[in-house]
């Protein structure tokens, strides 16, 4: 596998925003692991995936059962080194080329 750049991201408990699902309200946070290869381009994605990240780009809330929780947004991150495209994993090609578009 190599060396892998491991962003984590962790989420505690604060107040949603305007254009959330309840704005004002509290929500459930959680701690968000993604893989990337060390690379050149690994290290480019990992720069742009901490700019969408500032940006408040990289996640969302969702109400879950009048529950409010933190969700992985709109850009597709690689949770595991295992399980291919359908598992969110690698092998997967594309992966470093489709988020780059994405970002």
């Amino acid at each position: 596998r190599g060396k892998a750049l491991q962003p984590l991201f962790k989420m505690s408990y604060s107040c949603s925003k305007v254009g959330d699902p309840r704005p004002g309200h509290p929500y459930k946070g959680g701690n968000f692991c993604a893989f990337l290869p060390e690379t050149v381009e690994g290290v480019k994605i990992a720069k742009l995936l901490k700019k969408a990240f500032e940006c408040g780009l990289t996640f969302q809330i969702k109400s879950c059962n009048g529950e409010e929780r933190v969700t992985w947004g709109p850009i597709p991150h690689k949770t595991s080194w295992d399980g291919g495209k359908a598992r969110n994993g690698y092998p997967d090609a594309q992966y470093l080329h489709e988020v780059g578009t994405v970002l």
